[in-house]
């Protein structure tokens, strides 16, 4: 694209796109907040909508989310940073428009000044900011935070928000990715002593034949804690060790969904212990040793045949989190720590006579989805609702073609937020869910187990049936509301952190 351009040029080419990047950042915040605004005066019919627990911002943040393929708490950002600046700091906003300054740095400016609560002062630093912020693009995110904080406080000194303190700040992150888990945070130095105990002791308590290495029982006694256990059961699977047991039951479920070939081919040892292939790094601290793997590396070897596997699912994916493998499922299989349990797929059967699922229909249905199934929702199934596509009392069928898996939030969006102004989905035999948004666009949303387990999405049988319009004059009145509205609650909050 670029080869027969000079250096000064793709400098300049960055800088420009740069611009035109933060140009189309402050129309996308434009549009949200005019859509909000639109929104909010759509549903001024004297319901009671913005007391409703699934209110007029939740229909926004839901219909951005979708809109921009994003999750419910990333589009939840967006809708507030862009009510904020077009409602607050409307020449923020128009600096903004400019590409003079960055989504990172409007962000940040919004949340300095939040607290500022008089029009006539938010007015004045929202003056000031408009003139000055431009200047301020060699800065840093710090000194960035401080400039913003000095210009507030000199106008309304309740309204600077405080740093706050190393003990305050305190948390506990858990990612996942397709090796494993990765646990971070910050805890009181007392918690963090006694947590570092436990665990030692924890993997001290097996008997000498355990497999697992120091480190290996000390991840495991995390886990052990985790499901409401006390000691960590021993992994050398003999059934006369007295330390086999964990002498307490587990108090939180897990769910993992696989194949039974997947199990089959597994085995527990294939995750304890150590093996040469682990340590794959050496350090060269010599001309000759270097010289060696060089001409190693550069010997042609014969590729061996591949052994092709019967069933290419090698792993287990745990609902909420991420993959687990083979040979982690077989463990925790021998170890007593999991059950495993048969997931019939109900086929062409018929559908069933009550409005609640059985549970054999239940499981189905929630290890087909894996998550909730609005577009961009990745809740946990087996956290979720089972809705009926077609409502029960219009005439759906306790049917795996009529039924989903959606998290409470946004089943109440379905349900409440209905007719020509809200979400309106289709559902096909296999699982799949065609939603129509209050704006018209429509989102495809297939079942999670389509990559992982494609056998589940097997067609379910076809089902003709069309929904009866009913009466939903009253269907507000079972809504669940707050006790207060949404502003409400967020003035609220901001006074107290200005009284502190």
């Amino acid at each position: 694209m670029f080869e027969n351009v000079s250096a000064d040029s793709l400098v300049e080419e960055i800088g420009s796109s740069a611009r035109a990047e933060n140009v189309a950042c402050a129309r996308r915040l434009a549009a949200v907040a005019e859509l909000y605004r639109r929104r909010v005066v759509m549903v001024e019919d004297g319901q009671g909508r913005e007391r409703w627990r699934i209110d007029p911002w939740d229909a926004v943040v839901a219909e951005v989310a979708a809109a921009q393929s994003s999750t419910s708490g990333a589009a939840d950002s967006l809708v507030h940073v862009a009510t904020c600046l077009h409602l607050r700091l409307p020449r923020v906003a128009a600096v903004f428009a400019a590409g003079t300054i960055d989504y990172r740095t409007v962000r940040l400016v919004v949340s300095r000044t939040l607290l500022a609560i008089e029009p006539e002062v938010l007015a004045a630093i929202d003056a000031e900011l408009a003139e000055t912020i431009s200047a301020w693009s060699g800065l840093s995110r710090y000194r960035t935070q401080l400039a913003v904080d000095r210009l507030v406080e000199r106008h309304d000194p309740e309204a600077r928000r405080r740093t706050e303190s190393r003990a305050r700040s305190r948390h506990v992150d858990i990612r996942h990715d397709r090796h494993g888990s990765y646990l971070t945070g910050t805890l009181f130095g007392t918690d963090g002593t006694l947590l570092d105990q436990r665990l030692t002791a924890m993997a001290r308590a097996v008997c000498d034949n355990d497999p697992r290495t120091p480190e290996q029982r000390r991840a495991d006694a995390l886990g052990a804690l985790a499901a409401g256990r006390v000691t960590l059961p021993c992994a050398c699977g003999s059934s006369e060790c007295p330390r086999a047991e964990s002498g307490s039951g587990a108090s939180v479920v897990v769910h993992v969904v696989t194949e039974a070939a997947t199990l089959q081919m597994a085995h527990p040892s294939d995750v304890h212990g150590e093996r040469p292939e682990d340590d794959t790094c050496e350090v060269i601290t010599s001309r000759e040793r270097f010289a060696e793997v060089l001409r190693s590396a550069a010997t042609p070897r014969a590729t061996p045949a591949r052994t092709l596997i019967p069933n290419p699912t090698a792993s287990g994916l745990v609902l909420g989190g991420s993959t687990l493998s083979a040979g982690v499922l077989a463990d925790l299989i021998a170890r007593g720590l999991a059950e495993v349990k048969r997931v019939i797929h109900p086929r062409d059967a018929p559908p069933e006579q009550h409005y609640r699922p059985s549970t054999a229909l239940a499981d189905f249905v929630r290890c087909r989805d894996l998550t909730c199934r609005f577009p961009n929702c990745d809740h946990p199934a087996d956290r979720c609702d089972l809705d009926h596509t077609i409502p029960y009392d219009a005439g759906g069928p306790t049917h795996a073609s009529n039924l989903k898996a959606l998290c409470r939030k946004h089943h109440l969006l379905k349900t409440f937020w209905c007719g020509p102004s809200g979400w309106r989905d289709v559902q096909l035999a296999d699982g799949t869910v065609i939603w129509t948004s209050p704006s018209g666009r429509t989102y495809r949303t297939t079942p999670g187990s389509k990559l992982l387990i494609p056998s589940l999405c097997t067609p379910t049988g076809r089902l003709n049936v069309t929904a009866r319009q009913g009466d939903s004059r009253w269907r507000g009145v079972m809504m669940p509301t707050r006790s207060r509205t949404r502003a409400q609650d967020r003035r609220s909050r901001v006074m107290a952190e200005r009284r502190h």
